[in-house]
C-alpha cells in the first residue's frame, strides 16, 4: 500500500537524509535508504547524506560522523554502526536545507532531531524499525510491555518531534499509534520493489535439477524464525528431496548451520548473494518461506512474488507480510512447524495450484512498484516543506 499524489508541481529540493546504519545493503532499512536516496538524486535533488559510513568520506553529498565506541556485543553482532553526534558536521551538512529526513529513531535520533527543530527545519522521520527488532535479542520478543516501552524510546528519540512519519505498511501505523496512544501525521508508502525482480524462468543449476528448492532471503535474526522452517523440513514427506536456500546474512547463522547439520539430511545453501544471483535464485526455486515472528513490511517476500514465486507465510500478529497471502494455503500459524510442513507438501503435490496461484502473485507485485513509491516519497517531503512554509 502507498500514498501518491499528483497534485503538486515538481521542483528542485534540497534535503537531508540522516542514517545511522547505511552500510552495506544486506538489511531493510539500509535497501530503503540507497532506493531513496538513488531516486532523489536521480530526479535531480540536491541530497545531504549523513551516515558513519567511512568508505564513503570524500564522496559528494556524504558527511560522515564517527563511531560511537560506546557500542554494545549486540549491535556490533548485528553488523550495526552507531553514529556520534557532531555538531559542525551537522551543521555543514544542513547549510541550505529544506528538509530533513532521519530513517531510523536510534542513538543518535535524539540530539540529530533535536538539532533539526532548532534550526527550524522541518522533520520527517521514517518507521523502518519494529520493537521486535530489538527485544528479539534480549528473549523478550513476545513481552507486550517490552515492546511497548520499546515504541515509547523510538518517540521520545525522534517521532515526538516528527512532522510527518514514513510508515511503510498500515500495519506498522496501527502499532505504533497503539503503543504510543495517539495518532501521527502519518504516510503509508510501501518501500517498494525495483523493477528488476520480475519472471524470469530459467534452468536450476545441474547439482540442484533433481530438488524442490524453498527460498528464503533476509537478515539471519532470531525473530526470523528460521528454525521453524528448518524443523518444518525436517518433517516434511519429502526432507530427502527438499533444498532450503537462505540469501543473506547475519547473527543467527551459526545457529541455523548448527541445527540444520544435526537434523537435515540436505544442507541449506547459505550465503549473502549479489542481487543478480539473488534474481536467478528466486526464478529457478520451487517456493518461497517467510516463517517471521516480526517483519515491518517483507520487501524480500515482494520481491519473491515478483519474480513468480508462491510464497508461504507465518500468520503473526506482528508480522505484516501475511497480508500478502491471497490463500489460505499460503500462511501457517507462527512458530507451528507441523503446519508449515503440511503446507510444504501440499504446494509439492499440487503444482497445477501453484501454478494458478503464481499468475494471481505476479499480477499483485505490480502494486509495489518502487518507481511509484519513491514518486510518493518525493511528494511527502514536497507536502511538508509547503505545509512548513505556511505555518
Amino acid at each position: 500500500m502507498y500514498i501518491c499524489s499528483s497534485r503538486l508541481k515538481p521542483y528542485t529540493m534540497k534535503i537531508a537524509i540522516i542514517c545511522e546504519v547505511l552500510g552495506k545493503a544486506n538489511n531493510g532499512t539500509s535497501l530503503a535508504a540507497y532506493n531513496l536516496i538513488n531516486y532523489l538524486q536521480s530526479q535531480g535533488h540536491d541530497v545531504r547524506v549523513v551516515c558513519s559510513d567511512e568508505d564513503k568520506r570524500g564522496l559528494p553529498g556524504y558527511y560522515i560522523l564517527q563511531k560511537n565506541k560506546l557500542v554494545s556485543w549486540i549491535i556490533q553482532r548485528n553488523q550495526i554502526s552507531v553514529s556520534k553526534f557532531d555538531k559542525a558536521i551537522m551543521e555543514e551538512a544542513l547549510d541550505g536545507v529544506e528538509i530533513v529526513h532521519i530513517m531510523i529513531p536510534f542513538f543518535l535520533s535524539l540530539p540529530a532531531s533535536k538539532f533539526v527543530k532548532s534550526k527550524g527545519l522541518p522533520l520527517t522521520a521514517g518507521c523502518h524499525a519494529q520493537a521486535q527488532n530489538l527485544t528479539s535479542h534480549i528473549f523478550l520478543v513476545g513481552c507486550d510491555w517490552a515492546n511497548k516501552l520499546t515504541y515509547k524510546w523510538y518517540d521520545h528519540n525522534l517521532f515526538c518531534r516528527a512532522d510527518a512519519i514514513h510508515y511503510p505498511t498500515k500495519f506498522m501505523q496501527d502499532e505504533f499509534e497503539a503503543a504510543v496512544g495517539r495518532k501521527t501525521n502519518g504516510y503509508v508508502i510501501s518501500n517498494g520493489v525495483n523493477d528488476q525482480f520480475k519472471p524470469n524462468p530459467g534452468p536450476k543449476p545441474e547439482e540442484l535439477k533433481d530438488r524442490y528448492c524453498i527460498v528464503y532471503t533476509g537478515r539471519f535474526s532470531k525473530e526470523k524464525s528460521h528454525i521453524t522452517l528448518l524443523k518444518a523440513v525436517a518433517q516434511s514427506k519429502y526432507k530427502d528431496k527438499i533444498q532450503l536456500i537462505f540469501c543473506g546474512n547475519g547473527p543467527y547463522d551459526f545457529e541455523i548451520r548448527d541445527w540444520a547439520k544435526r537434523h537435515l539430511p540436505i544442507q541449506p545453501i547459505m550465503g549473502f548473494f549479489s542481487r543478480e544471483e539473488v534474481l536467478k535464485i528466486l526464478n529457478f526455486a520451487d517456493l518461497y518461506c517467510h516463517p517471521a515472528q516480526a517483519e515491518l513490511e517483507g520487501i524480500a517476500c515482494l520481491e519473491a512474488i515478483a519474480c513468480g514465486l508462491v510464497p508461504v507465510i507465518a500468520d503473526s500478529p506482528h508480522c505484516a507480510t501475511k497480508n500478502f497471502a491471497l490463500d489460505p494455503h499460503c500462511l501457517f500459524k507462527v512458530g507451528d512447524s507441523k503446519e508449515l510442513a503440511q503446507r510444504i507438501d501440499w504446494f509439492i503435490e499440487h503444482p497445477q495450484e501453484k501454478v494458478a496461484l503464481r499468475k494471481r502473485y505476479i499480477e499483485e507485485s505490480v502494486l509495489y512498484d518502487q518507481t511509484k513509491c519513491m514518486k510518493a516519497m518525493e511528494d511527502m517531503f514536497q507536502s511538508v516543506i509547503e505545509a512548513h512554509a505556511k505555518a
